[in-house]
């Protein structure tokens, strides 16, 4: 294979010193190719070409209907080469066939949602007072975007970033994880299919630093969207100060799940795995806390442990896989140290916590863990994992189940599972977290925001908010009939 390519001003280009990375398939470790691997000169190319594009190429000019023609016309070619881009997702990232499917076809939904918004009303007129002065806002995009986003979603990370950067108009540079570079690739050869003038949408491969970190410190990019861990977030947000850019952060997340009794057991059963489990845990807004009700924790702390351990863990593209392999070996590490603490801790491992003896130890798998007896002030309950670890901790009174809830310093997600209306809304009122569920969890939406309080970061993705994060605010006040002020005596 040859390697992946940057996409710099509208053609697929090597890095300049011709230096690539490999990538491997997670679930046996097993090289899959090349991408070429940028540096700092890579990104101020980059950084070149879309400045050009902005400052004086025809998109942010184009009319609102070409614009959402070619985003409409990219969600179809989604549509049209969906199999192929869940199966590079499945083999690159590790998760199971069928969720790499299903985040292709949200993909496809996020870019013609995209599309339409494109066309619909971003103004408004004010009545000032006086009849000779009309007053207005309009939206205009902001001009050059750096989008830096993780390997946990690569393709619908990239819809994300991409598909409200460019239907209002911006120039984008996306800096996908140097893990998972696959799916994002052929995204782009789509996108080139399109036909965006040159600079409008660019792919820039290669490390954090210096890839992105050149991107973050750029006076000439004017807005950065960042999707990953809370300590990145906050050397993004001290490199933006140089010019003051724009920033949205979706950040790391330690979100709790509240269980009442009144649940049906077989509802709380299968949202407290989907929770968790789901995207093997390398999910933002995982379900990694479970707070149930002391009174059905004895009944269902085995069931859910019974249950954990019949999940299908294995190779993402055999169809009865429910769970597959961390992203690399290094993660894998990194997830077993956590639980290794977890049990130092004092907390008891309920089930899980190893990796597997047979085949699948070519790969990076993780047995689903549930730890119980959780110190409060234990990392694996204040400190994100990202891997297929819950903490378990009960609660017997409402006020309680939303005093511990609330005690992380993320705020990203939450979630309510109760038969009593009035209860689920008082709870969930309560819960400091940006997107929150009610007898569901994970299910997200184009239409709807997302985004996270305190340690989550700030900012919103997805729907009307995920559009008026890519614009400028501008004020025009017209006078209908200019006349002299009289303002100044020695103007006669």
């Amino acid at each position: 294979m040859k390697p992946l390519l940057n996409y710099i001003g509208g053609r697929f280009v090597s890095a300049r010193e011709g230096h690539t990375r490999e990538f491997l398939n997670p679930a046996d470790n097993s090289p899959l190719g090349l991408a070429t691997e940028s540096d700092a000169a890579d990104a101020e190319a980059a950084i070149d070409a879309a400045r050009t594009a902005f400052d004086e190429g025809p998109w942010p000019w184009t009319p609102a209907p070409e614009r959402a023609a070619k985003l409409f016309k990219l969600a179809d070619l989604i549509d049209a080469n969906a199999a192929e881009l869940a199966r590079r997702e499945t083999l690159n990232n590790g998760k199971p066939l069928r969720e790499a499917g299903f985040d292709a076809a949200d993909a496809a939904a996020c870019f013609r949602y995209y599309a339409g918004y494109t066309t619909k009303p971003h103004g408004e007129t004010y009545e000032v007072g006086d009849p000779n002065m009309v007053s207005q806002s309009i939206r205009e995009p902001i001009g050059v975007c750096g989008q830096i986003i993780p390997w946990n979603y690569p393709l619908l990370m990239a819809a994300w970033k991409l598909a409200p950067g460019l239907a209002a108009g911006n120039c984008c540079i996306l800096k996908p994880a140097e893990l998972t570079p696959w799916s994002v690739q052929r995204l782009f050869e789509l996108i080139d299919e399109v036909g965006f003038p040159p600079g409008a949408a660019q792919l820039l491969y290669g490390a954090g630093d210096p890839a992105a970190a050149a991107l973050a410190a750029s006076d000439r990019v004017d807005k950065i969207a960042f999707t990953g861990g809370t300590v990145t977030g906050r050397k993004i947000m001290q490199a933006a100060t140089g010019n003051l850019k724009r920033i949205s952060l979706e950040l790391g997340g330690k979100s709790p799940i509240v269980m009442f009794a009144d649940t049906d057991p077989a509802v709380a059963l299968e949202y407290a795995l989907f929770g968790i489990f789901a995207g093997q845990g390398e999910v933002c807004n995982a379900g990694s806390r479970l707070l149930i009700e002391r009174g059905m924790a004895d009944e269902f702390l085995p069931r859910l442990a019974a249950a954990a351990e019949k999940i299908v863990v294995g190779n993402g593209l055999d169809e009865a896989t429910e769970m597959g392999p961390l992203i690399s070996r290094a993660h894998q590490e990194k997830v077993l140290a956590a639980i290794a603490g977890g049990c130092e801790s004092g907390a008891t491992l309920f089930t899980g916590g190893t990796t597997y003896a047979d085949a699948r130890a070519a790969g990076n798998f993780v047995t689903p863990t549930i730890f119980t007896n959780v110190p409060p002030d234990a990392k694996i309950v204040r400190e994100e994992i990202f891997g297929p670890v819950l903490c378990v901790d009960t609660f017997e009174t409402e006020e309680e189940a939303i005093r511990k809830a609330n005690d992380t310093p993320y705020g990203l997600a939450a979630g309510v599972f109760t038969k009593d209306g009035a209860r689920a809304q008082r709870v969930i009122r309560r819960l400091r977290a940006g997107v929150t569920w009610i007898n569901t969890f994970h299910f997200t939406f184009n239409e709807a925001p997302w985004g996270g309080y305190k340690q989550s970061g700030f900012g919103r993705e997805l729907g009307p908010h995920g559009y008026a994060a890519y614009t400028e605010t501008k004020q025009i006040t017209t006078n209908l009939a200019p006349a002299p002020l009289g303002w100044f005596k020695g103007v006669s």
